[in-house]
């Protein structure tokens, strides 16, 4: 059955360093789609930044990598083996000199972290880290994030309206008898659950990723989901359900990381730092450009998918609803200093007196004197790009 969600946690990122230190090999990136006859434009990477920029991502392709996708030109070619697309890194419509690779995550990885994967395969550049996860690996996986690719973190808890017609927030959520299924380790449950929000006698850490239990239960329980995911697919896609749900967004409740921000190992910061201060400006203009123009990208996102063949479903229209809703929900958007990407030295800094404590109790080891500065930096950023 098809899987909807993420089971990854940043408990799960910190349990997974042991097995990353015991043995690391290079995958090897993989070789480009031919960039001969291609003149470089006006931004050129090629003297500064490796001949394929690797970026690996936390899961399957789908809308919200769009601006990762812009990168890629007309001559993108999918590896449905090795669950990449690779192709000539591109800059408003201009070749940059170099080739990029983007790699699929989640099943394509075993579930393995990010950071844990980055530290696994030296070839990849960068790669998609929430806040919480670079706490949780900070000990012996440092990243740090160079560019935030949502403004507000999609991830949501949802319930069916027509059974809680008076629940319209978590909190109503956690004074009702309703059960909340979601992904056992899942590090924002435990910010719920010890902020008062939801009950722990509430929780269910059985879900995985699939609708049927959600189904089963005929609207009596409660799960967690991407608001631009669920939402859609279980009124447009899933025949058993058909009718829409409500939902709040984990964001809302003060739970302010930043989700799948794109990050570095935090020692290349220094020694890519030409690199990224070419790099990272191209990629946020792909992604203000993505939003202006989605449909090459997602047309290529949904190809991928299908040649990917390894159970996840991404039809056209929920490309198209996730891209939609990534705007209209204020998940896409430009920070608080205005600029496409930025960091708030303060919200890391809440973030991390949330988290610590949670992965402390866990048996995750976060070094102390860990600074908001170690965790991400606008250093690479065009302050002048923006959404509109």
């Amino acid at each position: 059955m098809t899987r909807l969600s993420r089971p990854l946690s940043a408990v799960a990122v910190g349990a997974a360093v042991a097995a990353v230190l015991t043995g690391c090999a290079s995958g090897g990136a993989t070789a480009p789609a031919a960039s001969s006859g291609l003149a470089i434009g006006a931004t050129d990477l090629s003297g500064v930044c490796p001949a394929t920029v690797v970026i690996q991502t936390d899961w399957n392709p789908q809308a919200e990598q769009g601006g990762l996708f812009t990168l890629l030109g007309p001559d993108a070619r999918i590896d449905a083996g090795k669950k990449s697309v690779s192709g000539p890194l591109m800059s408003k419509g201009e070749w940059t000199g170099v080739n990029v690779e983007i790699r699929a995550g989640g099943p394509a990885i075993g579930f393995s972290g990010v950071p844990a994967q980055m530290y696994t395969d030296p070839d990849i550049l960068l790669g998609w880290v929430n806040t919480d996860d670079a706490i949780a690996a900070s000990d012996t996986l440092p990243t740090t994030a160079v560019m935030s690719t949502f403004e507000k973190a999609p991830w949501a808890i949802m319930w069916d309206p027509k059974t809680y017609p008076d629940v319209h927030s978590i909190a109503d959520l956690g004074k009702t008898d309703a059960t909340v299924r979601y992904f056992d380790g899942t590090t924002y449950m435990d910010y719920l659950t010890g902020s008062g929000l939801l009950r722990t006698d509430q929780l269910d850490g059985s879900y995985d990723g699939t609708p049927a239990a959600f189904i089963a239960a005929d609207g009596t329980a409660a799960q967690q989901g991407f608001a631009t995911v669920e939402p859609w697919v279980y009124e447009n896609a899933i025949p058993e359900w058909g009718r829409a749900l409500d939902y709040q967004l984990v964001a809302d409740t003060g739970y302010p990381i930043y989700a799948v921000a794109l990050a570095a190992r935090s020692a290349d910061i220094d020694t890519q730092a030409d690199c990224l201060s070419k790099l990272v400006p191209v990629v946020q203009q792909a992604s203000v450009d993505y939003f202006a123009d989605p449909a090459a990208a997602n047309a290529l996102i949904v190809s991928a998918v299908e040649q990917y063949d390894n159970g996840w479903v991404y039809p056209a229209a929920e490309a198209e609803n996730s891209t939609a809703q990534q705007r209209a929900l204020g998940l896409a958007a430009n920070g608080a200093d205005g600029t496409f990407g930025s960091f708030d030295e303060t919200r890391v800094a809440r973030v991390q007196s949330i988290v610590t404590p949670i992965l402390t109790e866990k048996g995750v080891t976060v070094p102390a004197g860990l600074t908001p500065e170690q965790l991400a930096t606008n250093r690479f950023l065009d302050p002048a790009i923006a959404l509109p």
